[in-house]
């Protein structure tokens, strides 16, 4: 028996107890220690039924994931496979009942449905989440839950990678009964009721699989639904063709396909992507100058100033979290029109179904509107998100180091500008950090903290610790011009205007990185978002350009015209009454007779060449800041740019993607690019030195972390 799973009994009744914290994952050991488990209960006469059940806080939460890696590198071998342990328990003589708790996703799902009944607490979860990581279940998590749910839901959940509460479950017959108080003494009771009867095989129950003849729109409805909504993912079309085999084929068929999908789908460039992100959520949260020990400043009270777009949302997100938020603006009308947009926000969140009336009566209740600084002496945080300019953020710091109470931390919500300089406006720098959310600050995901030279280990620390309970992804970056996300992002935005002028049509643009796997293309973002912002930005950095170098004009041209994008209905493209993108004739005209003035050749463009020149000005802007210290690990910027700028996670963010594409092509296609357009196309140095050793970003990783 492993020291991971525990048999004990109980009058007749066995009880196997899985015990590897945190999550209870299937690692090696568990498997083996669930087989003994059930060889023993098999030979043993005096037991009747068992019951399986999760130690701690949860029942199984899945595979262990590192398990994936050493798979596809050959690692391992001859360990006990999960499948086989699943029907030695169905195979049992006596009845095994699974008592669920917590979390039973992905292989404890599998191992669940494997059993002869189910028991769960409410509100537990259940969930076959593999999808999420470019894989599909691999232990017949796709041939045993359509026999249980119903071929329809199996989809969802297979293709989907949602979880279920258990009350659903319940009614979907997933789960046999709901267990009120004590969950082992409850699973206990059932083990004795059901103990003496025969026990029910998941692999043999056909009744939920319907007709072939049926079955064929639905598959082809979760085909069509998995296409638009999971765009280029291969694991969900791979999923549906997985539950389809279990309403074709004979379950051990069945498993057979099944197999084929999940090692297809493991040995992918996706799936390793996805694993990469997947453990890069985690791996950001450490800082190597910063120990855990750290001390944190409490934040129970916050405030923000300014009432805007970014200062709503912002305002929204404490609120969100359960933390009284104050909200100030300069003038009442432009207070009243901040907290119209929050309510209107709230509204279309229970519309949707994301909130109930009832949470958001609440999280309204802890905005408090305000023309004053009157209460901001109690906030232990207070977030600047005011127009992006120097003069004015200086002056609100300064007005904020009078009355903050000592101690409480001063966060700027700067997308470019240098927080030390901001930070000098004030007696307590080592109090300053910059806090840049994305817009919409309550949706996106993403929070880039921003480490001032003076900014404390303790305030660097909350604020990572405070970016969970916020429900976002923190990361540390360097404080530069635009800090990591907005300095790559200017490259890419700038090779795609510049390919405009060279002939490259805007729908052209957008669509060959919105095919590549952008969440929209870049020149429809800067329709978006406002093609101003960026005007505004160029004109104030315009004196730092060396006089020569190429600059994309075709954007503040378009804003000379008075075309912002989507707020004056028409930008890059037109827009109609509800912000539907046209093409509009009118700006190839434009950009032709433009680049005609600047000299400029027009000519056919690839989507390839497209691609490329947006991507790797990305990626190789990327390996400077790396190279610089401005971000912590290559993986940091990958997170950055998935959760902040919509880039695919099957491709695992910009910097794994070259390690995927080989640095030494990136880097010969860059010195292509420089040759043809010059310095801007300058190769980083660590681009070069990493292609030419035969390196990757994911070696020069492991290379920082161990001297750190």
């Amino acid at each position: 028996m492993s020291d991971l799973v525990q048999l004990t009994t109980d009058n007749g009744i066995a009880i196997i107890t899985i015990n590897n914290p945190p999550v209870n994952a299937l690692s090696p050991g568990v498997p083996e220690g669930i087989a003994d488990a059930i060889d023993k209960i098999n030979a043993d006469a005096s037991i009747q039924a068992a019951v399986l059940i999760g130690g701690g806080r949860t029942f199984i939460a899945g595979a262990d994931i590192k398990e994936f890696g050493k798979i596809t590198s050959g690692k391992t071998a001859g360990t006990l496979d999960l499948p086989t342990v699943l029907l030695r328990i169905e195979d049992c003589r006596k009845p095994v009942v699974m008592a669920i708790h917590g979390t039973a996703f992905g292989g404890g799902l599998e191992l669940a449905i494997a059993g002869h009944y189910r028991v769960a607490a409410r509100g537990a979860l259940v969930g076959q989440p593999e999808v999420k990581l470019g894989i599909i279940p691999g232990a017949a998590g796709t041939q045993r839950l359509p026999r249980l749910a119903g071929i329809e839901k199996a989809v969802e959940m297979c293709a989907g990678g949602n979880p279920i509460k258990t009350e659903e479950a319940a009614k979907l017959g997933i789960v046999d009964r709901l267990i009120e108080g004590d969950l082992l003494k409850g699973a206990v009771a059932f083990a004795r009721e059901v103990s003496g009867k025969p026990a029910p095989k998941t692999r043999e129950r056909n009744e939920k699989l319907g007709k072939p003849e049926q079955n064929g729109a639905m598959f082809a409805a979760a085909r069509d639904a998995a296409r638009k909504k999971q765009r280029g993912l291969v694991a969900p079309l791979a999923a549906i063709d997985a539950v389809e085999a279990a309403t074709k084929q004979s379950f051990e068929e069945g498993c057979k396909t099944e197999r084929k999908l999940f090692m297809d789908c493991l040995f992918s460039d996706q799936s390793k992507a996805m694993i990469h992100v997947f453990f890069g959520d985690r791996e950001v949260a450490k800082i190597p100058d910063i120990s855990k020990e750290t001390p944190l400043i409490p934040v129970n009270r916050a405030a923000v100033v300014g009432a805007g777009t970014m200062g709503g949302g912002i305002a929204m997100v404490f609120a969100n979290a359960g933390i009284p938020v104050l909200l100030k603006e300069t003038d009442q009308a432009t207070l009243d029109r901040g907290m119209a947009n929050i309510r209107k926000n709230y509204e279309t969140s229970v519309k949707r179904g994301r909130f109930t009336q009832q949470f958001v009566d609440e999280r309204l209740k802890m905005i408090t509107p305000t023309l004053t600084y009157d209460g901001f002496e109690n906030s232990d945080m207070v977030t600047e998100a005011v127009f992006e300019g120097m003069a004015l953020k200086k002056q609100i710091f300064g007005e904020l180091d009078r009355i903050c109470k000592p101690g409480a931390i001063l966060a700027s919500n700067t997308s470019t500008l240098n927080i030390d300089e901001i930070a000098g406006s004030t007696s307590r720098p080592q109090f300053v950090i910059g806090t840049h959310y994305f817009s919409p600050a309550n949706v996106m995901r993403l929070l880039e903290i921003v480490r001032g030279k003076a900014s404390s280990k303790e305030v660097i620390s909350t604020c990572m610790q405070l970016s969970k309970k916020l429900g976002k992804v923190g990361v540390l970056v360097g404080n530069c011009r635009g800090f990591v996300g907005n300095r790559m992002f200017h490259p890419y935005v700038r090779e795609s205007v510049f390919l405009v002028e060279e002939g490259a049509s805007v729908e052209a643009v957008d669509s060959a990185l919105y095919e590549f796997g952008m969440a929209m293309g870049p020149l429809a973002v800067g329709d978006l978002a406002g093609l101003d912002v960026g005007w505004r930005i160029r004109k104030e950095y315009r004196h730092l350009e060396k006089p020569g170098v190429r600059v994309a004009m075709a954007g503040d041209q378009l804003c000379e015209l008075g075309r912002y994008g989507q707020k004056t209905g028409a930008g890059w493209y037109k827009y109609d009454e509800n912000r539907r993108a046209i093409p509009d004739p009118e700006v190839p005209a434009l950009v032709k007779k433009w680049a005609a003035e600047a000299g400029i050749q027009q000519r056919q463009i690839s989507p390839a060449e497209i691609v490329d020149r947006c991507v790797f000005s990305l990626v190789n802007e990327g390996a400077r800041i790396l190279e610089e210290g401005y971000a912590l690990r290559a993986v940091d910027i990958d997170i950055i740019y998935i959760n902040g700028y919509g880039f695919p996670v099957h491709r695992g963010g910009p910097m794994w993607y070259a390690d995927t594409v080989g640095l030494k092509k990136v880097y010969d296609r860059v010195r292509e690019f420089e040759q043809q357009h010059g310095e801007l196309w300058e190769p980083a140095p660590l681009l070069k030195q990493l292609a030419e050793q035969g390196k990757t970003f994911a070696d020069f990783n492991k290379q920082q972390t161990a001297t750190a």
